[in-house]
């Protein structure tokens, strides 16, 4: 008997055991996945990280 790791969606919290067929993973369905998507589209996620300062375009022309 094999034992199939259990998994919690990170969207609605639902437990479930972890299927390769479920094409939504890590989410448990499709509604969940979309969510989400839309929640980092409104910047309610963000990645950490060190603002970068670009060249500006003018700068490159100069030199």
């Amino acid at each position: 008997m094999t034992n199939k790791p259990k998994i919690v969606c990170p969207q609605c919290g639902k437990k479930d055991t972890w299927r390769s067929d479920n094409k939504y993973r890590p989410f448990c369905s499709e509604r969940c996945k979309l969510i989400d998507l839309g929640d980092w589209a409104d910047e309610k996620h963000r990645v950490p990280a060190e603002p970068v300062d670009f060249p500006d375009e003018n700068d490159k022309n100069e030199q």
